[in-house]
This record gives structure tokens, sequence and C-alpha cells, in this order.
């Protein structure tokens, strides 16, 4: 028996090699166990043992049954763990030059269609933008805009019959006292008679009234915004007793403080119903 263990290890037959179901080549005939020559290039192993570099486990084993060599049970191997991952450029294939892909399907049969497309397209975009853009500056300006009780109180009416000649009416318009006098034709003349051009503010009767009877002007004084007093002062119109300043009865500054001419507001008259608008 050890004689022919002897020669077991001594003879090493040419392998049949197969390949298992995981991939992996199995060779159960190889003797790993045979010693080879004493060489300066032995690749790894010497006469006194088996290869230094044997995988583990990696070709299968093989077991003796009692008949010995007439009959031997093959074992297939446990997964190895030695492997050689297959890297991008080893599998793929080297191009010299890059393929471009074809567009000419996807092209426009002629220039001035495609150019045509674009211009109707550009003019649709930009028709609606501006219709956009003019909505919400509206709506921005609308949402700034007065309210109804605002804009009611915007304009205020007088019944002119109501105010006899000779006499002062003062109204509100917008939180700010307005002078309404019916002015008798003494008192246009009178006004008119003054050379405005010497005035500390030169400012014409005819350009101060629309009509020469009414004289309507705000009744705030120009120099620190009080309210004068109506048909009294040196020269027959407004006074104003806080500092001073004294108004003919066309409204312009003749003494005192006051640097200007009473402010005439914006009016308008009403004929059809007798009524004057002032705002």
């Amino acid at each position: 028996m050890a004689s022919f263990q002897a020669v077991k290890k001594s003879i090493n037959l040419a392998p049949t090699v197969r390949t298992l179901p995981s991939g992996i080549p199995c060779a159960p005939r190889l003797n790993l166990s045979a010693r080879a020559p004493a060489e300066g290039h032995d690749h790894g192993h010497s006469a006194t043992g088996p290869r230094s570099d044997k995988p583990s486990r990696f070709t299968g084993t093989t077991r003796n049954s009692s008949l010995g060599l007439v009959s031997k049970t093959f074992v297939a191997p446990l997964p190895t763990t030695h492997f050689q991952p297959r890297l991008l450029h080893t599998s793929a294939v080297v191009k010299d030059t890059p393929e471009v892909p074809d567009f000419s399907p996807y092209r426009a049969q002629s220039d001035s269609t495609n150019r045509a497309l674009s211009y109707v397209m550009i003019g649709s975009m930009g028709v609606l933008s501006a219709s956009v853009a003019k909505s919400a500056i509206t709506g921005f300006l609308e949402s700034m805009a007065a309210s109804a009780d605002v804009l009611a109180l915007a304009k205020t009416e007088v019944e002119l019959a109501n105010i006899p000649e000779g006499k002062n009416v003062i109204i509100k318009w917008r939180g700010k006292p307005v002078f309404i006098r019916h002015r008798t034709a003494d008192e246009v003349a009178e006004a008119r008679s003054v050379n405005w051009k010497k005035l500390r503010d030169p400012q014409s009767d005819e350009d101060r009234t629309k009509r020469p009877e009414w004289m309507i002007m705000l009744g705030v004084c120009t120099h620190l915004g009080c309210v004068p007093i109506g048909e009294s002062g040196d020269f027959g119109g407004w006074f104003c007793p806080c500092h001073g300043s004294h108004y003919d009865i066309s409204g312009r500054t003749r003494k005192g403080p006051a640097p200007l001419n009473l402010e005439i507001p914006p009016y308008d008259f009403n004929d059809a119903e007798g009524k004057l608008i002032v705002g």
C-alpha cells in the first residue's frame, strides 16, 4: 500500500478540465501534490513540497473508496473568491472616430419655412407677454385708485341762487375751506382798477376769475395756513389775524407776511342746474 501511494505522488497524469454551472473550471484529476524536479525556474514550488501558490479548493478534490483507484468519488469544489472584474476598457470596442447620429429626418425641408415658423412663435409670445403685462399693470393701478366714497368727496356742488350779491359763503372741499364771494359791480370795478403788475404776487383779476361776479378761492392763508376773516382788512377783502396778512377783494396779498395770493381751486359752472362744481 505504501508503494502505491509513492507511485501516486510521483505520477502526474494529463488532467481533464470541465466547467461547472457556476462558470468555474474544474480539473478533478489534476494532482497538485506531485513534486516537481528541483530547477532554477520552479514557478513558486520546489521538490520538497507542493506549489506555494496553490489556490484553496479551486479544482476540487477526490475521495478514495475502499477499492482504491478502481472507483473514485468526485466532490464539487466550494465557490471560490478568486475573480477578476471585467473593466469597461477590456470589453468595449475602441473606435478611432466617434459616430455622429444622423439628424436629417428631423431637419426642416426649407430654411424659409423654418424661419417663418420662428417669426410666428416669437410674435405670438410677444403679444401674449404684452397682454399679461398690461393686465398686471392695470390691476395694480386700479388697486391704488380712490374708492367710490373718496371720489364722491372729490367734488362739491353749491347752489348759486342761495348766495346773495355782496355775501360770502364758506364750504368744505377735501378738508379745506373754500371762499365763495358773490361780488357786486363796484367790487369788480375796484378789483380790476388796481395796477396788479406792482403787487407782491402779480396777477390780474381777469386771470383769477371765470365770471367777474363770482370769486372762488381756498380760504387758507399762504403764510402759515391760517383761515382769514372775510369782509375785513385794509382793502375790503380778507384779513388773517394770526400774523396780519391783508388780501383785497380779488384775494391778492396786499399787506403783511403772506408771500402769495390765495389759491384758486379747480371749479366749473353748471348753468343748466344753476350750480357751482368745485373740484
